[in-house]
């Protein structure tokens, strides 16, 4: 594809998102889903209702009514789209910087688009093929004001609340000025935790710290836990669908240790769980020890989604599924990354015993990840060319499904191009921090002397 990357399409404002192109994002979604309404909702970044106002005009513009959640969490967007049985355009740039913003299409299923369907939009986009209606059938637009409390009413009707009350937990939560701000505080709260926050005012600048909840932008919250004596901390995306904790003695638990402790409290023997191309070995023991099967598909929501529907449709039940970016996902509850209830879920197991506990089989592991970003697409090429070489002659199995995995049996190294930035990303994992650290700046900088070379 073209214009659509593995979680929607995303931009600089400005310089590659602009409110033209939206509009036409617009208009071709109008036109191929052919139907009389369409949600639209937003997160909390300052260029959201510009694009917000755009997408409006495009649907309108080929005949469509919209409905405007306003500033939700993209897993309530969803949620109105499965009960309300109409597709939606959700304006996020999820966890990328402030300046950036992006369009996520979600089905009148309450699921992401696969490729196939965003390819027809694409293509649509491309040709500039419209249904564009008269002037006396346009579309119109109404303001949807329960979507936020609908969606945390559902969550609370779905987690063991008696369990997490009787716990008497403390939670420092930190929304990141997200749309989880408008949310989360308040569904903590009624599970019956003590909560305390930071980075909890919406404010689409971010000011409190960069919307990936990455261990360096989460040190408020670290320190949060640590006053406040929480049991927990918990921190979103600026789209609040994921969730990155903190343990109780206040350091960061990483997203692949997380998984690997969900998969274990949630995984059966004969299950299936998908994961990406970047899976850690964390996650690859657990299904080892519990007896379930582990689908790799490419990097990015949008992949996962679609092998999950495929395994369904085999008669294979997946429970639990997701990446080791704080978004899972628990496809027999709803087919959606939501950061809200993965931070439930957590909560039901550190109601039992202590978060450093719960993650302690999976500590033993280390994780490395180097973005290089890239100017021009002859930057681009130069960096996959050096890394298809690397690849070659590495003493090491390669695996090709998405990018250029390599396995060296006590680690790995993945080099691929991000789906949503113009950046080349090396991930490597070890069993000391060392090795990890040793496979990720090799391949790296082969990248670089490749892009010096030009």
């Amino acid at each position: 594809m073209k214009l659509f990357g593995s979680s929607g399409t995303r931009g600089v404002v400005g310089e590659s998102l602009t409110p033209e192109f939206v509009l036409r994002v617009a208009k071709a979604a109008g036109t191929v889903w052919n139907t009389d309404r369409v949600a639209i909702a937003r997160d909390t970044r300052t260029t959201g209702e510009m694009f917000v106002n755009a997408a409006s005009s495009g649907l309108a513009s080929v005949g469509v009514d919209v409905d405007d959640l306003g500033v939700v969490p993209t897993p309530a967007a969803v949620r109105y789209c499965e009960t309300e049985e109409i597709p939606a355009v959700v304006i996020t740039a999820s966890h990328n910087p402030p300046e950036f913003n992006g369009v996520k299409l979600v089905g009148d299923d309450g699921v992401e688009l696969s490729v196939e369907q965003l390819e027809r939009i694409e293509d649509h986009i491309l040709a500039e093929e419209f249904d564009v209606s008269r002037w006396d059938d346009v579309g119109s637009v109404q303001h949807i004001e329960t979507a936020n409390d609908d969606y945390r009413e559902e969550l609370l009707a779905n987690i063991d609340r008696d369990a997490i009350a009787d716990a008497n937990l403390t939670v420092a939560l930190d929304p990141g000025h997200g749309a989880g701000s408008l949310v989360s505080p308040d569904f903590l709260r009624e599970l019956g935790c003590e909560v305390r926050t930071v980075n909890a005012q919406p404010d689409g600048h971010f000011p409190g710290r960069e919307s990936e909840p990455v261990p360096e932008n989460l040190r408020d919250l670290e320190r949060l836990v640590r006053v406040t004596d929480a049991d927990v901390g918990i921190a979103h995306d600026g789209d609040a669908d994921r969730a990155i904790f903190v343990d109780e003695h206040g350091d960061v638990i990483s997203g692949e240790a997380s998984l690997a402790a969900l998969a274990a409290a949630f995984l059966e023997p004969g299950d299936v769980t998908v994961s990406a191309v970047n899976v850690s070995q964390r996650l690859v023991d657990v299904c080892e020890e519990v007896g379930a099967d582990l689908e790799l598909t490419p990097i990015g929501a949008t992949n996962l989604i679609t092998r999950i529907r495929e395994l369904w449709r085999e008669g294979e039940n997946v429970p639990v599924a997701g990446e080791g970016n704080g978004g899972v996902f628990f496809p027999n509850y709803r087919l959606v990354r939501d950061g809200a209830y993965i931070a439930a879920k957590f909560l039901e197991l550190v109601a039992e015993r202590p978060a450093s506990e719960i993650v302690a089989p999976y500590q033993d592991y280390y994780n490395v990840r180097i973005n290089l970003s890239y100017d021009t697409d002859d930057e681009l090429e130069a960096m996959l060319h050096a890394a298809a070489e690397y690849a070659e002659s590495a003493d090491a199995t390669p695996n090709t499904t998405d990018g250029y995995r390599l396995d060296y049996g006590d680690a790995w190294v993945l080099v691929r191009p991000s789906g949503t930035e113009p950046k080349v990303r090396v991930y490597a994992e070890g069993h000391t921090e060392e090795r990890a650290t040793e496979l990720a700046e090799e391949a790296a900088d082969a990248l670089r002397d490749a892009v010096e070379e030009l």
